[in-house]
């Protein structure tokens, strides 16, 4: 309990800078490209044009869903994936990228994989306002359930920054680790229902495994907002998963800390 006081007061005494910095990682992500902050849109275009070709015309998949085109319907765990994706992989390199923070100013090692989050989710805003603006060229205006989607992003955002320093702290004392998580974030998309509907797999314990995972449970709240039109409580058990899942997160990602953040300086 000492240590995560530890976390959250270097976060409240240092939150102007991680704004800052935060801003920063957003401007040193796209400078030096002649088409800047558009490569935050047009690589998820890309890829989410291959992912609709491929299930529309190639494996003659893209049926319509709950009246939807499944074009919008893979867009809307697809967005909130890209997010999952760079965290998972950015915030376990995060401390390593600025390792100067940590060996040359010394700078709270555990705020900085939340400027790395604040900064991928302003992007991930962006995001959704243009997915939301797709939906409007289809002809579905917003709806009342829009209002849900600070309450994912917000979901998103708390783990995924749990996970960064977690995975942050074992990084940079082992590049193993991180190679590990690389080779593995592929295997998750696969596994996580981004392309698929997962509470429909007729294997009980898989369908059981997969909600707990937490990307299953954002794509799905995603397109609860967008498709389903359901509210957040209507799926409680799945809220229910997020937070067993989140607090061992936490409880590791503290854990992590205690026992090695003394050492980084050293190992970086």
């Amino acid at each position: 309990m000492s240590t995560f006081k530890e976390i959250l007061k270097d976060h409240i005494s240092y939150r102007k800078q991680l704004v800052k910095l935060a801003g920063a990682d957003l401007k040193k992500t796209y400078s030096g490209s002649v088409l800047g902050w558009s490569w935050a849109l047009i690589r998820p275009a890309i890829l989410i044009f291959v992912f609709w070709f491929a299930f529309s015309y190639g494996l003659r998949k893209g049926s319509d869903i709950n009246g939807y085109p499944f074009f919008l319907w893979l867009i809307a765990g697809m967005i909130p994936w890209f997010y999952m994706r760079d965290m998972i992989t950015g915030g376990a390199n995060s401390i390593r990228r600025y390792k100067y923070l940590v060996t040359k100013i010394k700078f709270p090692v555990a705020t900085i994989p939340t400027f790395v989050s604040m900064a991928l989710l302003v992007s991930h805003v962006g995001l959704v306002l243009v997915m939301i603006l797709i939906y409007v060229t289809f002809g579905y205006m917003p709806t009342i359930y829009y209002l849900q989607i600070p309450f994912y992003m917000l979901l998103m955002f708390l783990f995924f920054t749990a996970w960064g320093l977690f995975a942050g702290v074992l990084s940079a004392i082992s590049r193993d680790f991180l190679n590990l998580v690389k080779s593995l974030t592929q295997a998750l998309f696969w596994m996580s229902g981004i392309l698929y509907d997962a509470t429909t797999i007729n294997v009980d314990w898989i369908r059981a495994i997969l909600l707990f995972n937490p990307v299953t449970i954002i794509a799905n709240g995603y397109r609860n907002v967008f498709i389903n039109q359901r509210w957040f409580w209507e799926d409680w058990q799945q809220l229910v998963n997020f937070a067993i899942v989140y607090v061992v997160m936490m409880v590791l990602a503290v854990w992590a800390y205690r026992r090695l953040h003394k050492d980084i300086p050293d190992v970086l």
